[in-house]
C-alpha cells in the first residue's frame, strides 16, 4: 500500500508524536490521583525518566504506547508496510531500552509498573489495573 502523503507531510506528521503528557498518560495521572496518589512527574534522576514516579512506594510508571513499545497481542503493534527492515530495528532499539530501563531501575530498588495506551480506554478497567499494579489505595486502607 503506498503511502497517501508526501514524505515532507509524513515527516511533519510524525514530529507531533509527543514522548510526554501524552492522553493515555494523563489518564493514568487523573485516576492514580482520584484513588489518593501522589506522585512525581518524569524525573530525570531515575533510569528512563519515568512518566510517573510513586516514592514512598518505591514504584516507577511507564504510560507505554502499544505502537511504539510493542505490546504483545495488541492490534495496535502493527509494522508499517513501508520500509519494514528499518521499522523493525527502531522497536527492536524501543524494547531493548525499555528491558535495560528496568533492570537500571529494579538494580536500585524499585519496581517497574508498565500501563499499556490500550489499557487506558475504559475507566474502571484502569483502575482495576492500577491497584492491582501500584497496591493499596488510600480508600482501601480506611
Amino acid at each position: 500500500m503506498v503511502d497517501r502523503l508526501t514524505s515532507e507531510r509524513r515527516s511533519w506528521l510524525m514530529s507531533r508524536v509527543k514522548g510526554k503528557n501524552t492522553s493515555p498518560e494523563l489518564k493514568v495521572r487523573r485516576t492514580l490521583h482520584a484513588l489518593g496518589f501522589r506522585f512525581r512527574l518524569h524525573r530525570k534522576d531515575l533510569p528512563g525518566n519515568p512518566d510517573i514516579v510513586l516514592p514512598k512506594l518505591m514504584k516507577a510508571v511507564f504510560v507505554h504506547g502499544c505502537f511504539w513499545h510493542r505490546h504483545p497481542g495488541c492490534k495496535k503493534a502493527s509494522v508499517p508496510k513501508t520500509r519494514p527492515e528499518f521499522w523493525h530495528q527502531k522497536f527492536a532499539n524501543n524494547v531493548e531500552r525499555d528491558t535495560r530501563t528496568t533492570v537500571a531501575l529494579g538494580a536500585i530498588g524499585w519496581t517497574v509498573v508498565v500501563i499499556w495506551e490500550c489499557e487506558t480506554k475504559d475507566p474502571d478497567e484502569l483502575r482495576r489495573r492500577l491497584v492491582e499494579l501500584v497496591g493499596v489505595t488510600k480508600e482501601a486502607a480506611q
